[in-house]
């Protein structure tokens, strides 16, 4: 990953004295869990995700929201509610990422919300599926302050792109993109920082090195390979890449596939961040997709409160004991050793 100058200046003009403290305490604390064996948490998390809406206009396979699977309540955020939350913590958390299931631009206030969280100088981040970035919204996305702006892009053609975005179309996800781009430059602007996110599978990897052109040309400021996860992958399947250094998982001795890491007992993760659902509940982390862990409710409790009760302590002991017993560890390499 190379170095994005205006990227660095918009995250640390975002670093107060209070953050920064905030951020040593929760280091120390998990260095701490780490030597003692016991759950120690000081401090707030650095960062926090937040879902917009749990809507999608596509129907991407391995994504709950695409197949309309959730067993939890589907909805969207209330801005009365998203606001109290950000004048709650932004003293302290240093970002807010907008996004968990769903596609943010469906919601139709989500731009106020980024501009909101921007004043209160929070470091913002969004994932899109850039089906909804015309020309008024990309202005809007600019002058909302937004930070970072990731599209997902798997495919340089019509054809391989739909593969795995169902009901998506690739021309109007570049015009987007280049909607973004434009205004950036007419508004002579640094953010967002623009990055064009290229899930690797079995039918686009020999496309990678193709979309590091395009994107460039399209007026991404960055792109980024991510491994893809996928939910049936015990027996194979036709998405996993043939190139291992882009697939999670590798095929074992007696022909059934893992995941290509050792779990290991720890996740930082679980100490410098949590995830919000749209109607305030609090869950681990991003791979508790159903929110089949819930934490706590921020409708009925504060957060500080959720975040140091029994709860959290219970959950982050479990992790030190054995995170192979927790099934939403499974597909996660946060905190492992991956194998080369």
């Amino acid at each position: 990953m190379g170095f994005y100058w205006a990227d660095w200046l918009n995250a640390v003009e975002k670093i107060t004295l209070r953050r920064a403290w905030n951020a040593v305490r929760v280091l120390a604390s998990y260095w701490l869990t780490r030597m003692v064996g016991q759950p120690v948490q000081w401090g707030l998390p650095i960062s926090i995700s937040i879902e917009p809406t749990t809507a999608c206009n596509l129907r991407c396979p391995e994504c709950p929201s695409g197949l309309r699977a959730f067993s939890r309540p589907t909805g969207k955020l209330r801005t009365d509610f998203f606001r109290r939350l950000v004048d709650e913590l932004s003293q302290h958390t240093y970002s807010l990422n907008f996004y968990f299931q769903g596609e943010p631009y469906l919601h139709p206030e989500f731009l106020q919300m980024v501009r909101y969280a921007h004043e209160r100088g929070l470091f913002t981040t969004t994932s899109t599926n850039g089906h909804f970035l015309d020309a008024e919204k990309a202005r809007h996305t600019v002058e909302a302050g937004l930070d970072r702006l990731i599209v997902s892009v798997d495919g340089i053609t019509q054809e391989t792109y739909e593969r795995y975005r169902v009901g998506g179309q690739l021309e109007r996800v570049v015009q987007g993109i280049r909607e973004v781009a434009g205004w950036k430059r007419r508004l002579r602007s640094r953010r967002p920082h623009l990055i064009v996110q290229f899930l690797v599978f079995r039918h686009n990897e020999d496309q990678v090195s193709h979309i590091k052109r395009l994107a460039r040309e399209w007026g991404a400021d960055e792109v980024r390979l991510k491994s893809a996860q996928i939910y049936d992958y015990a027996q194979g399947n036709p998405l996993i890449p043939q190139q291992s250094r882009y697939a999670r998982y590798r095929q074992q001795l007696d022909g059934t596939w893992a995941p290509r890491h050792a779990l290991l007992n720890r996740c930082w993760r679980l100490w410098r961040a949590c995830v919000i659902t749209w109607d305030g509940v609090v869950v681990p982390c991003c791979f508790d997709k159903d929110a089949q862990y819930r934490l706590g409710d921020l409708t009925t409790e504060a957060f500080q409160d959720i975040w140091r009760g029994s709860a959290y302590k219970h959950f982050r002991q479990r992790i030190l004991r054995g995170r192979r017993e927790i099934d939403i560890c499974s597909n996660c390499s946060e905190g492992c050793r991956v194998w080369v």
